[in-house]
């Protein structure tokens, strides 16, 4: 009988929302799953070679920054929530995305980008790191409607 795999679609590009996609592919990948993740849309920002993810706290109710919901809509909170939050991560010792990132490659998670989103914003195989595959939406479904869990983030 085969293992247990998870299919994982990663839809946003910020700092906050890059963690539970590749938190969970990693450990998957710790616990023998066959991992693979389908990157769309600003989930692509995922996989460029230069991480640059921001965080911000307009829109986001459950952010916990001390920052007034006036202040959120301020030109520079988003730099100042960023520095906040990568300032957390540090403190508590949480590993860095790119970090998480190689985690998951050294464990033989299948990276595949969506090309289509490639193309619509004129990006090149070379903005991308090494290893990451590329294919559209029957990419995706080939391996997720064989996965045993299919989580959208």
């Amino acid at each position: 009988m085969p293992g247990k795999s998870i299919a994982i679609i990663a839809t946003k590009g910020s700092l906050d929302w890059a963690y539970p996609p590749f938190i969970l592919a990693s450990t998957g990948a710790a616990l023998g799953y066959d991992c693979k993740m389908f990157f769309t849309f600003y989930g692509l920002h995922l996989l460029k070679r230069n991480l640059s993810l921001r965080v911000s706290p307009l829109g986001n109710p459950g952010m916990p920054l001390p920052l007034p919901v006036l202040l959120q809509a301020m030109p520079g909170t988003q730099y100042l929530a960023t520095a906040m939050m990568k300032r957390r991560i540090r403190a508590k010792g949480v590993a860095e995305i790119g970090e998480l990132r190689n985690l998951c490659v050294e464990a033989g998670v299948r990276l595949v980008a969506c090309q289509m989103t490639v193309d619509l914003f004129d990006w090149r195989h070379s903005d991308f790191i090494d290893g990451v595959e590329y294919g559209g939406a029957t990419t995706f479904f080939d391996f997720a409607g064989e996965s045993d869990i299919c989580l959208f983030i």
